[in-house]
């Protein structure tokens, strides 16, 4: 086994143990209105690792390379850690805000600094250049698929439905945020 493949196994093992730990030490509180969730988290909890499953799954099982080359190996990876990386920092700078189901704190308020000046959802963004990176790093197109379009769907359904609660919630203050952000990917979506 070289270092890349190392680092990658290191890298997957980190990916699921912060998530698993996101997800069962961020949860909202009692006090806190979490009715609004619609199961997104269940979705996303079946889509990715479905996702990986099925990605690493193709990539053993066809043959439809990206490229010829090992370079997009690295580049994969690189993703793969700036994804995981970044996404810590994220939930990090939201504290006590950052529940992994859709909530609304009594004292909460909209982020507009860092990350947030530009993008609505940096967190999930992040999520996704890993899943991305994932896809780039097994070097099969079905496998990108399979690693990028099912959390890109459960991303883009629990946008729609925190969203949604936003709005409820901060009425014309989130509308004006959102008309001078982006989703997930700076100044284009």
């Amino acid at each position: 086994m070289n270092i890349l493949s190392t680092v990658f196994y290191i890298s997957m093992a980190a990916w699921f143990i912060t998530e698993f730990l996101y997800k069962n030490i961020l949860k909202s509180g009692k006090e806190d209105q979490k009715n609004k969730d619609r199961s997104t988290l269940n979705l996303l909890w079946l889509a990715i690792p479905f996702s990986i499953v099925s990605s690493i799954f193709m990539s053993y099982n066809t043959h439809f390379p990206i490229v010829e080359s090992n370079w997009i190996l690295y580049v994969g990876e690189f993703l793969i850690l700036i994804g995981i990386i970044v996404r810590y920092v994220i939930i990090r700078s939201l504290g006590k805000y950052f529940t992994v189901d859709v909530t609304i704190r009594q004292d909460h308020k909209i982020k507009k600094e860092g990350f947030y000046k530009y993008l609505r959802h940096p967190s999930y963004a992040f999520s996704l250049l890993t899943s991305l990176g994932l896809g780039l790093y097994l070097n099969n197109w079905l496998s990108l698929i399979f690693a990028f379009v099912p959390p890109f769907l459960a991303f883009a359904y629990r946008i729609k439905v925190e969203e949604q609660a936003l709005v409820e919630q901060f009425g014309d203050e989130y509308i004006e945020y959102r008309k001078s952000t982006k989703k997930l990917i700076p100044f284009i979506y």
